[in-house]
């Protein structure tokens, strides 16, 4: 029990990665606060650029959040017409979520604060440095 007591948490890679992801959450806020997204808003446009057409039910998955709470956050997006809903072809029940075309300018912007924010944050690190990051990270996530 000693033992465990004094583990360096600083070198705890559960820690680490938490912390790291933490802080990039929060200086990515800071860094987009002016386009008027909150980091609700931001998250559901990131993961629909990655994957257009996602379902309300996988988004709230994805988000770990309440389906109305996914149903009201995209309301908000889709009177700012930054998102569209479509029936799905197979399950007319299910509503499929893809970003509008308007959005097109604030994924601009989020895209580039994006980057600038990795490039910040891996500064100091060579490219071949951050290729073996990223692999180990992706092992990682694969285990």
């Amino acid at each position: 029990m000693r033992r465990m007591l004094r583990e360096d948490l600083t070198r705890n890679f559960g820690f680490l990665v938490n912390d790291v992801a933490r802080a990039l959450r929060t200086e990515y806020d800071r860094r987009v606060r002016g386009l008027g997204l909150t980091r609700s808003q931001w998250w559901v446009m990131n993961h629909l650029f990655r994957n257009p057409g996602l379902t309300q039910s996988e988004l709230a998955e994805i988000l770990e959040v309440e389906k109305p709470s996914v149903g009201r956050l995209l309301d908000r997006l889709e009177a700012k017409g930054w998102v569209r809903r479509e029936h799905d072809a197979r399950d007319r029940r299910a509503w499929r979520v893809y970003l509008a075309d308007a959005a097109e300018p604030q994924m601009r912007s989020l895209r580039k604060r994006a980057g600038e924010l990795m490039n910040d944050a891996l500064a100091g690190l060579s490219a071949a440095d951050r290729e073996r990051l990223v692999d180990l990270l992706l092992a990682v996530k694969a285990n």
